[in-house]
């Protein structure tokens, strides 16, 4: 009797560091500018980092079409979109819908924020505070000074700054307009996300995460459970891509990492050319990932700024590899480029082509002046 074989599946195909990029940007709408809405752009996008001000507006004029700051501008005055603590527990502009429904799925984050100040609350009921700051600061939107002096009298003995970080993370807070609104300035002022927006928030789906891990495959993919939950500030989310994986493909990286993705998302030739894009300090094509690779060469890890101070990115063939800051000279703009590996001559021309656009669009300068030079000293 002949001895039974078995079969076995081939295995996953292999995607270079330069599949990864192309697919990664045609996602990111890093590879052409798209016609996409900002309000379309926030939500395909899951979220735009906002940890300052004017970064999401960077974001999507590298994106965008004849983007307007004043369109999204226009979305977080008309409340369609908001500044909120989320995804890895730090600031994203949403849209309103995602605030109401994503925030509370990934509260993880700001669980693990407030252990770290735990010795700061002794003796603090932590349903009593988020009641007494839920109140407070739904009466009208307040200050985060005003807020942690209100929760001193009622816990005098507590730590400060643990009191504050405690109302951050137990409520999904916003930040109030004006702050954050295009050529307009405004303290942080703050109230909760369903009195700013006037609705409550869904009652959360089960399975929770399954939409957010599509979503995200869709803008960030492929991508590995790692990747996922590097991006989110999640843990222990891989039931989560075993009970998607019949809806999904799979691959490899070179690493041997396996990585999940839609059955229809794109995949362009590696060789695709990527026109140089002009990011801000923050940007989650930079940080979507936690083998950032795909988008960071191993030899410029890292060196998107220095000690606290974080600059802007430039992506030159898809990859970072330079950097940029805009000083005023009178009126005029100036923006400094400072390369990380020097540019043939033809992507020069294309970065400072790029650079005047931005720099059309995004500052209210008369006269413009692109220039190659050093404003960082790596010391090496």
């Amino acid at each position: 009797m002949a001895a039974k074989t078995h079969r076995t599946a081939a295995p996953p195909a292999v995607l270079t560091t330069r599949a990864l990029n192309r697919a990664t940007l045609d996602r990111q709408l890093l590879l052409r500018r798209s016609p996409m809405s900002a309000k379309g752009a926030v939500t395909h996008l899951v979220g735009l980092q906002a940890q300052n001000t004017k970064p999401p507006y960077f974001q999507l004029h590298a994106r965008l079409a004849d983007f307007d700051p004043e369109e999204l501008s226009a979305l977080m005055e008309s409340r369609e979109a908001v500044r909120t603590v989320s995804l890895r527990s730090t600031l994203h502009t949403h849209t309103a819908d995602d605030a109401l429904t994503l925030v509370p799925l990934v509260r993880a984050p700001r669980d693990r924020e407030l252990k770290g100040f735990r010795r700061g609350l002794a003796g603090v009921d932590l349903d009593r505070l988020a009641a007494v700051a839920e109140e407070f600061v739904e009466e009208r939107p307040r200050p985060l000074g005003e807020l942690r002096e209100e929760l001193l009298t009622r816990w005098p003995d507590a730590d400060p700054l643990a009191l504050s970080v405690a109302a951050r993370c137990l409520l999904p807070l916003v930040q109030v307009t004006p702050r954050g609104l295009w050529g307009r300035s405004g303290q942080v002022a703050l109230t909760t996300v369903e009195h700013w927006l006037g609705r409550s928030a869904a009652p959360v789906p089960v399975p929770a995460l399954d939409d957010t891990v599509l979503r995200y495959l869709g803008a960030f993919g492929p991508a590995s459970v790692m990747d996922f939950q590097s991006w989110a500030g999640l843990t222990r989310t891989k039931e989560v891509f075993e009970r998607l994986r019949p809806r999904l493909l799979t691959f490899r990286d070179e690493r041997g990492v396996e990585l999940f993705d839609l059955p229809d998302a794109p995949h362009p030739d590696p060789e695709t050319p990527a026109p140089p894009r002009f990011l801000p300090e923050f940007d989650n094509v930079l940080l979507g990932h936690a083998d950032r690779t795909r988008v960071i060469p191993e030899v410029n890890k890292g060196r998107n700024g220095k000690g606290n101070q974080t600059y802007g990115s430039v992506l030159v063939d898809g990859f970072l590899d330079a950097l940029w800051r805009v000083d005023r000279e009178g009126g005029t703009a100036v923006l400094t480029v400072q390369a990380l590996r020097k540019p043939t001559r033809a992507q020069r021309t294309e970065i400072t082509e790029e650079a005047a656009r931005m720099l059309t669009v995004m500052t209210d300068a008369t006269d413009h002046d692109v220039r190659f030079g050093t404003f960082l000293d790596f010391g090496d």
